[in-house]
C-alpha cells in the first residue's frame, strides 16, 4: 500500500512525533539525549527550518517545528533521524531499525494551537510521571521559556509565548503556570499519535 503523501505548506507550523521501535528506548544515557540535541542543531543549519518546542522522553520524541520551507521538512527529519539511528547502533552494538516506521506530523493550521501544541509537548514527562514538575526535566524547551535558559536547538521563540505578558518576567510565570495545567484532551492527542 503506497503512502499517503503528507500535507506540506510553506511557513507553516508541525507537531512531529516518532517513537523507538516496539516502543523501546530511544534514550538510554545522558549522552544519547545529548547526541540527539548535537545531530539536531548540527542539521538545523543546513535547513530553512525553525524549532520552537521540543521534548525529548525515553522512548519517543515530540518537537514543534516550522517549516519556511515545507519540501525541507521531510529531509531536516530524514537526516536527523538516520544520523541518530547510526549512532545509536554503533554504541549499543545493534541492527535494525531504531525508530518504528516514519515520523508523525501534524499539521498546525490554527495560531491558536500553539501554546496548546507546546503545553501538550512541554507537559509530557509529568503526564508519564517522570518528573513532578516539568522544570525537573532537562531534555524539553521548558527551561528556554519558564527561565530563559540557551537552548541549542530552539531558533524561533513561540509568538504567541511573546504576547502572553508585557515583560519577561510576568511572561515566564504565565508559562509556567499555563504549562502546568493539565487537559481532559491530552490523552485524545496520544491516541492521535498512538503514543499510549
Amino acid at each position: 500500500m503506497p503512502r499517503i503523501a503528507r500535507n506540506l505548506v510553506d511557513n507553516n507550523y508541525y507537531h512531529i512525533v516518532t517513537r523507538g521501535l516496539d516502543r523501546r528506548r530511544l534514550f538510554r544515557h545522558k549522552q544519547d539525549y545529548e547526541l540527539f540535541l548535537e545531530t539536531t542543531a548540527k542539521y538545523l543549519k543546513q535547513y530553512k527550518i525553525h524549532i520552537l518546542h521540543y521534548c525529548l522522553m525515553p522512548n519517543h520524541l515530540h518537537i514543534l517545528i516550522k517549516a519556511e520551507v515545507a519540501s525541507d521538512l521531510p529531509k531536516f527529519m530524514q537526516v536527523i533521524l538516520q544520523v541518530y539511528a547510526a549512532g545509536f547502533r554503533k554504541k549499543y552494538k545493534s541492527t535494525g531499525f531504531v525508530f518504528q516506521n516514519r515520523y508523525k506530523s501534524r499539521l498546525i493550521s490554527n495560531d491558536s494551537y500553539l501554546l496548546e501544541c507546546a503545553r501538550y509537548i512541554e507537559y509530557n514527562p509529568v503526564r508519564a510521571k517522570i518528573v513532578a514538575d516539568a522544570s525537573e526535566y532537562p531534555w524539553s524547551s521548558f527551561s528556554y521559556y519558564a527561565k530563559g535558559a540557551k537552548d541549542k536547538i530552539i531558533t524561533l521563540t513561540n509568538p504567541l509565548y511573546l504576547d502572553m505578558a508585557a515583560n519577561a518576567v510576568e511572561r515566564k510565570t504565565a508559562y509556567i503556570k499555563f504549562i502546568s495545567e493539565a487537559r481532559l484532551y491530552d490523552s485524545i492527542i496520544d491516541k492521535e499519535f498512538k503514543i499510549s
